[in-house]
């Protein structure tokens, strides 16, 4: 199928996407009735394996980095993690390390939290009731404060740390600010790159659904760190030594942005030459949320792996 093709379909008379969001909800009825999920999705093949990739194994990969932004945010605006009946499902089930609620200084910032945390929530039990009984469990995460954590070692990698010392996303307003900027770009991308394996047109519009409001965070949080950076440069500075991080660890390409304005212009949106979001693969996001440039299965915000299908980082 070419490009003009898969545009035109994106782009379908409403009555016809009114129709899909009815067989959407009926689907999910026959879910809950047959236990049978997404598993019976029509499959595509695997670029690693003689195996086929369902559209199960893609929602589900979607749903372990769900599970991380989800405790993130949960513990800064709240204190406390998920409850325990959206941690179950197949594979190795995992604790969130850490995490602590942050003392907001601006209210601004802690109102964005709250609606972020509640958004991510509502993404987790949107996934496991749309992939049904073969929903992963969520794997062991990593969101604690030490210098050997995920959060230090990644703000190391990007040079914004010394050895030995650590990056507390907890500790402030604008290390809050930070700690999310390095997760949701990567979700956008991450969503994006995925579009193209979802072959139930139903199930993508739902992606296509929580892409939207993943950009609507990346922006929030983009658009926050970019007002603050008028009077503290080094926010400005410490968002491109993020992103040049995470370019370092996804590839040779040059792709990522952090929000130093271009010109006269501001740059809340990193988009290419046409105006796009860029795309990345699931092994580069693995790279990023491993952090590691090799094909590894662990690592960084996820110390024994994510669970499911997916679950090897590209070799860089």
């Amino acid at each position: 199928m070419n490009h003009d093709t898969e545009v035109l379909e994106v782009f379908e008379a409403r009555a016809q996407r009114r129709a899909e969001r009815r067989d959407f909800f009926k689907a999910f009825a026959m879910t809950a009735v047959t236990g049978g999920g997404l598993a019976m999705a029509t499959r595509i093949p695997r670029a690693d394996a003689q195996a086929t990739l369902t559209d199960g194994d893609v929602l589900n990969f979607a749903l372990n980095l769900e599970y991380l932004e989800a405790q993130f945010y949960s513990y800064a605006a709240t204190g406390v993690g998920l409850t325990p009946d959206l941690l179950t499902g197949t594979g190795r089930p995992g604790v969130a390390l850490g995490g602590r609620q942050v003392a907001f200084s601006d209210p601004a910032v802690a109102a964005y939290a709250n609606e972020i945390a509640a958004d991510e929530k509502a993404h987790v039990a949107f996934l496991r009731n749309a992939i049904g009984a073969t929903a992963v469990a969520q794997p062991q995460i990593d969101v604690s404060v030490s210098p050997t954590s995920a959060f230090s070692n990644a703000a190391r990698a990007a040079g914004l740390i010394g050895a030995g010392a650590s990056f507390d996303p907890y500790a402030s307003d604008e290390n809050f600010l930070l700690g999310a900027f390095i997760f949701e770009d990567v979700g956008v991308t991450a969503y994006k790159g995925a579009s193209p394996l979802i072959t139930n047109k139903v199930f993508l519009e739902a992606a296509a659904g929580i892409l939207a409001v993943e950009a609507y965070h990346a922006a929030l949080v983009r658009t926050t760190l970019d007002v603050k950076g008028v009077a503290m440069p080094a926010l400005i500075d410490a968002t491109e030594a993020i992103s040049n991080a995470r370019d370092s660890l996804d590839g040779s390409t040059d792709l990522d942005q952090g929000i130093r304005a271009i010109g006269n212009a501001s740059n809340i949106a990193p988009l290419d030459a046409n105006g796009l979001a860029f795309s990345r693969s699931a092994g580069q996001v693995l790279n990023i949320v491993y952090l590691n440039k090799a094909a590894v299965t662990a690592g960084g915000f996820f110390p024994n792996g994510v669970n499911g299908t997916i679950v090897t980082s590209a070799a860089n």
